[in-house]
């Protein structure tokens, strides 16, 4: 049998998970009250049990001290009961940004405090949690489409748990560095299509672009210099136990040399095995002005 708690930040992708988890065949319950838990892994550990995969979210709202429900997981284990922890995460910018959208309180603020003190004092209270996952999603930048497909990987198709999730992101300085990177590379010293005019309108994505920027021998020598750093960074961010990088690609307006750059980069990292790797061009669509 199969136990995963699915935990992590409010907004982090929990409710989510757990429901491409139940599409993929696992029985869920979400919040069940903690002293409750004994009995239910009780009665799932019987061999007479008819359900062989479970996902149990639980968050910040259980009703107990968290540090409590924490020690109870624990005389859990100890008592022989397995369960694996999955913890869904997020940057703060982007927890912000989907709770303003959504509309919704966060469960760690009253009517006086700010969105952001919520979400301090829940990173607080959940990071006895997140040291004991088994493991760290980062959804951050993370589609829907990838974070199923994650999902599946490690809790149906039983493989190797990438540690490190890694995000190639195309910007353009002009709206500002994202946040939320790790690395940032500038590539503006390449040729600038824009000011080409049939590609002035078009993007790194189509390829009279892409093979008009790597046309130059500046920019293979340059992409290839970046893979050749990351094969040796990436071992060792994962030995660190890093769980998310954001590598940042960056040109003028995020449009040309920047998204180029991005997808040869991804080419070069697809299918190394030992990390999940996504991409995204923050401003591709983003209107000049």
């Amino acid at each position: 049998m199969r136990f995963v708690i699915v935990t992590g930040m409010s907004g982090g992708g929990r409710a989510t998970a757990l429901r491409i988890l139940e599409d993929a065949g696992y029985y869920c319950v979400d919040n069940l009250p903690i002293p409750l838990l004994t009995g239910l892994m009780e009665l799932l550990d019987q061999p007479t049990s008819e359900y062989n995969k479970v996902a149990l979210g639980l968050d910040i709202r259980t009703g107990l001290n968290f540090s409590d429900t924490m020690s109870m997981l624990d005389k859990l284990k100890a008592a022989g009961h397995n369960f694996e922890i999955l913890f869904m995460n997020a940057s703060d910018e982007v927890l912000v940004k989907r709770y303003k959208e959504s509309r919704r309180n966060h469960p760690m603020t009253t009517q006086d405090d700010r969105l952001e003190d919520g979400i301090r004092k829940e990173r607080e209270v959940l990071s006895g949690v997140l040291g004991k996952a088994d493991y760290v999603i980062d959804t951050s930048n993370l589609l829907t489409r990838e974070l199923k497909s994650e999902l599946e990987r490690i809790f149906v198709d039983n493989k190797d748990y990438n540690s490190l999730m890694v995000s190639i992101l195309s910007f353009g300085f002009k709206n500002g560095i994202p946040q939320d990177a790790d690395l940032i590379f500038d590539v503006r010293f390449l040729p600038n299509p824009f000011y080409i005019d049939e590609l002035k309108t078009k993007t790194g994505l189509d390829t009279e672009v892409r093979d008009y920027v790597m046309g130059f021998p500046e920019a293979t020598e340059f992409t290839e210099k970046i893979a050749d750093l990351l094969d040796f960074l990436i071992p060792n961010y994962i030995k660190e136990g890093k769980y998310k990088l954001v590598i940042g690609i960056g040109c003028t307006e995020g449009k040309h040399r920047s998204v180029t750059l991005a997808q040869e980069l991804y080419k070069r990292m697809q299918n190394k095995g030992n990390y999940g790797l996504t991409i995204s061009h923050r401003d591709v669509t983003r209107a000049g002005k």
